[in-house]
């Protein structure tokens, strides 16, 4: 229909210049704390989140700042930049985006189910996906009852409760904490925690009666959505 636009919420670039408010912020709330990070960790599904704590960092870097580590992390289940090829692909299931270069699992490729369904996406941003190629960004993949377990240890510390989305976060913080810890290094470790876990309380139940279920992507089915990409993606 001529009256009707599809409009994503995350992955294109404008979406993400919006967010990168989030680290501008950062940065000077570091400066504030007469401190600046070792390693920026955010949480990835499209990819604006991460952008959003990560980018500012990473552009302060390229003009002869600090150089850090940046480490997006995404979930085991839908791991689109630790599984996914980076190729021209659709940002929907539809085929109505016009085609951007990122790392992808294949737009007809359907995830099982996770409690951080904000993470559930199969491509990630193109802005993202670049700064990975160019080594800019890292990626980590976990699944979601160490996400969990992480947030649970962050709550009773901090009294904050995590949502599943930021939980991904938390359990990448942590995980740069431990190796700190064995490398006896100190570094300074920030991480984006975008979100909280008031509506997830289902969620915690689960893991806290140990119902919930680490589900493994369909490998055929992954297959099949690669060997689905657009003719481009080969070019």
């Amino acid at each position: 229909r001529d009256d009707t636009n599809y409009s994503l919420g995350s992955v294109l670039n404008h979406v993400l210049m919006h967010q990168t408010v989030i680290g501008q912020e950062a940065i000077k709330q570091m400066e504030m704390a007469g401190d600046y990070p070792d390693v920026v960790i955010g949480c990835a599904g499209g990819g604006s989140n991460f952008s959003g704590i990560a980018f500012p960092f990473i552009g302060e870097q390229l003009r002869g700042g600090k150089k850090i580590r940046t480490v997006a992390v995404e979930p085991a289940a839908c791991p689109s930049m630790t599984r996914g090829k980076y190729a021209y692909d659709f940002g929907d299931t539809g085929n109505l985006t016009p085609l951007t270069k990122m790392y992808t699992l294949g737009s007809s490729f359907i995830p099982p189910g996770f409690h951080a369904g904000g993470l559930r996406y199969h491509g990630m941003a193109p802005l993202v996906s670049h700064a990975k190629e160019l080594g800019l960004v890292e990626a980590a993949a976990y699944h979601q009852t160490p996400c969990f377990e992480a947030a649970v240890t962050f709550a009773r510390s901090e009294g904050i409760i995590p949502a599943p989305e930021s939980a991904h976060a938390v359990k990448g913080a942590l995980e740069e904490a431990m190796r700190c810890k064995r490398e006896g290094k100190s570094e300074t470790i920030l991480f984006n925690l975008s979100g909280h876990g008031h509506f997830d309380m289902a969620a915690y139940t689960e893991y806290f009666a140990g119902t919930l279920e680490d589900k493994n992507y369909d490998e055929q089915a992954l297959s099949s959505a690669l060997e689905k990409l657009p003719p481009v993606a080969a070019s």
